[in-house]
């Protein structure tokens, strides 16, 4: 696969799975609000309902990483970059999360889009962690006042 081809395919990808995690983060921020009052804030609530509105929050992060690496791993399969569905997820998840193992490798016409996963991945996670910490700072008590 020619680089320009690569990049334009990685970048596609890549805005997709953004796409795809900024709307689950949309809708965390939409559920929560509505069920717990988070936009005036939650002084008075109990540990046990904070220690649930993260979790949610926390399995629909998780859910929406794992929407993006399957669809790199088939996008590796499609593309012929990898042959097996074991290969490939593997590869994904361990590309996306920036490991890097290098046990499984794609060839030379395909390392600079396999490289836009580990983009992807780099990009979402610090979209998480921006909202994990809002989250939080929602939830924990304010120390100025």
């Amino acid at each position: 696969m020619s680089l320009l081809l690569q990049i334009v395919l990685g970048s596609g990808l890549l805005v997709l799975c953004s796409a795809i995690h900024i709307g689950f983060l949309i809708y965390a921020v939409q559920l929560l609000t509505r069920f717990s009052g988070l936009q005036s804030g939650l002084p008075n609530q109990s540990v046990r309902k904070w220690g649930a509105l993260v979790s949610v929050a926390f399995i629909i992060i998780v859910f929406a990483h794992t929407i993006q690496v399957w669809a790199w791993a088939l996008s590796f399969l499609v593309l012929g970059a990898l042959t097996t569905m074991a290969d490939a997820i593997y590869f994904s998840i361990v590309t996306y999360t920036t490991l890097g193992y290098g046990d499984v490798t794609v060839e030379e016409g395909f390392r600079v889009f396999a490289a836009m996963a580990a983009v992807t991945g780099l990009l979402n996670f610090g979209l998480s962690t921006a909202f994990l910490v809002g989250l939080l700072s929602k939830l924990l008590p304010n120390p100025k006042k």
